[in-house]
């Protein structure tokens, strides 16, 4: 038996720099990953099955349609699959690219991150190879060009879905420039508030055409106003909002949810990270 964690991915930044002929779209993402997420343990035995419990199993197939089930079709490996499902559905946060990353890192351990384990990842998804590691990570290309990136001080984070799904096709299809800029670097912070003024004029360029298409996202957004920066995590319609302290982000998170009871509200903080923290 082996348990895995799945962290929440968020997209500190997401610069939409251009589109391929294929239809696929460059971008230019600063990625780090909280201490929230999924769930998995997985057992050897004759036949492939998964079983899903959790605040969102509702709605989580069970087959060939789950990211899970073709992680570990790729790797070859065949039992059973308990998926503790803690994230919400079409967030912007990884959902079922970092719960088939997890199974990946499971079965490949070390290897994952060559040779046939990124190949299964890469065959999967854009945004599987990313989830392969918790560290905070530069994502460009369609999301198969990686670069580590460190030193990132460890944030305090309020994550706000307001329960509602978009869909990554329609928010792209509602962008109105295509060719914006990448970040000019993604490095060089000498302590925490350095980073903070530089991420403060990153953007997402998914955000505008997000809330347009579910207006309800800039509710979520204005929910977050006290935060330091408040910014749509990828294609949404999670939002997050940084805050100076885990305190501050506790506090943040406990007014949002009596104010919205009907949202998912956590405080969370970033893993696997290094910066001073002054």
């Amino acid at each position: 038996m082996t348990k895995a964690f799945a962290p929440a991915k968020i997209n500190l930044t997401l610069h939409v720099t251009g589109q391929r002929p294929d239809g696929y779209h460059l971008l230019d993402s600063l990625v780090v990953f909280a201490d929230v997420g999924d769930q998995l343990v997985l057992t050897p035995g004759s036949a492939l099955t998964i079983e899903v419990s959790g605040a969102f199993a509702a709605g989580v197939p069970l087959d060939a349609r789950n990211l899970v089930w073709r992680a570990a079709v790729a790797a070859g490996w065949t039992g059973r699959i308990v998926l503790e499902k803690n994230l919400p559905h079409g967030a912007g946060l990884g959902g079922g690219s970092a719960d088939a990353a997890a199974v990946l890192r499971s079965l490949f351990g070390d290897d994952v991150r060559s040779g046939i384990g990124l190949d299964a990842a890469l065959a999967l998804g854009a945004d599987v190879p990313v989830c392969l590691s918790s560290a905070p990570q530069r994502m460009s290309g369609i999301g198969e060009r990686l670069e580590r990136v460190w030193p990132v001080p460890q944030l305090d984070l309020v994550l706000v879905n307001p329960g509602i799904h978009v869909a990554t096709p329609e928010v792209f299809r509602a962008l109105a420039w295509r060719d914006n800029p990448g970040m000019e670097r993604c490095d060089g912070w000498s302590d925490r508030q350095n980073f903070v003024n530089w991420l403060a004029i990153q953007s997402n360029d998914l955000e505008p055409a997000a809330c347009t298409a579910a207006p309800t996202i800039t509710r979520a957004l204005d929910a977050l106003a006290g935060a330091q920066v408040a910014r749509m995590s990828g294609s949404g319609a999670t939002c997050f909002g940084l805050y100076r302290s885990a305190a501050a982000a506790q506090d943040a998170a406990r007014q949002i949810g009596a104010q919205h009871p009907d949202w998912w509200v956590v405080a969370t903080r970033t893993v696997g990270v290094g910066c001073a923290s002054a």
